[in-house]
């Protein structure tokens, strides 16, 4: 059973930034809940005030950029949206692949794409491929707007860039180039992630000319890999490429220990799925998948 709480529901992001400042610690933002309800239901928090920002106008919004070649995805926007978007199945689908594999359905029609982020739980799907797109959110607190890559949001094991006062509104994600291939796989028993890996190259007559690629599941947050990209890095696609690569995912990837799986099994787990996502990245990259551009 939850304690007793009051919910309170802003009309504009000014007003719902100046309502966490005023009730401080005793405050949280809600959209979704799904995380949210059920750790004060386990009693593992509790917040006597809830934020709710699901009326804000525009943050429920999807929009796509020709000119910057952008797609905008408002905070309150829930997983299920994602999934079924026409726009982000046209131009982003992985990411509506990704969406539609969520947890489970009932999570998906409620859950939302920021209060998944800013949870930040270590097995958030979104949260590893967004980071490989190099994906900017939008803060907005009373003292004004704050731009932050993605990369720099996640600080720690639940733990976020985010300042108390500041509200998640929208996240940006950039299109990658035509001759761009991305993929994201995951080794997966239960409704969360074991290990994940999200690959997004770029071939250019033949040769890696970038790639990014980002483990998620198996340590505190998502996890660029330089040392796997620079190998990546001026080679010519070859089949054994993704194996060579994965090999260097195994040996870089920083995990962390819990009660279900050891650390080395979750480096054998994130080589596994890092050799997929490599594999196909560069399928899509070199227009072997319908196309050359598959986001």
């Amino acid at each position: 059973m939850l304690d007793r709480f009051a919910i309170h529901q802003p009309a504009s992001l000014l007003e719902a930034s100046q309502m966490l400042a005023h009730f401080g610690p005793d405050a949280a933002v809600y959209a979704g809940g799904t995380e949210l309800l059920v750790a004060m239901k386990e009693r593992l928090t509790h917040f006597p005030h809830l934020i709710d920002i699901k009326r804000i106008r525009g943050l429920r919004d999807i929009t796509y950029d020709e000119k910057r070649r952008q797609l905008t995805v408002g905070a309150v926007i829930r997983h299920r949206d994602l999934e079924r978007s026409p726009l982000v199945r046209e131009r982003f689908p992985t990411l509506a692949d990704l969406e539609a594999a969520v947890a489970n359905v009932r999570v998906r029609t409620v859950g939302t794409i920021g209060g998944n982020l800013c949870f930040a739980e270590p097995h958030s799907d979104p949260a590893t491929l967004l980071t490989a797109l190099d994906a900017r959110l939008t803060l907005h607190s009373a003292s004004g707007e704050r731009d932050l890559p993605i990369a720099d949001f996640f600080t720690g094991l639940m733990e976020t860039a985010r300042r108390h006062d500041e509200v998640l509104a929208a996240i940006a994600i950039p299109e990658p180039p035509a001759n761009t291939g991305v993929a994201y796989e995951r080794f997966k028993l239960h409704e969360r992630p074991t290990a994940a890996v999200a690959a997004v190259i770029t071939v250019d007559d033949g040769a890696i000319t970038d790639a990014r690629i980002v483990a998620g599941s198996v340590g505190e947050r998502p996890q660029r890999l330089p040392e796997t990209e620079a190998l990546l890095r001026g080679q010519p696609v070859a089949s054994s490429l993704a194996s060579t690569a994965a090999d260097r995912i195994r040996d870089e990837v920083e995990t962390a220990a819990d009660a279900f799986e050891s650390e080395s099994y979750k480096r054998q787990l994130a080589r596994t799925v890092g050799r997929r996502a490599i594999a196909a990245a560069l399928h899509r990259a070199s227009g072997e998948e319908g196309g050359r551009h598959a986001a």
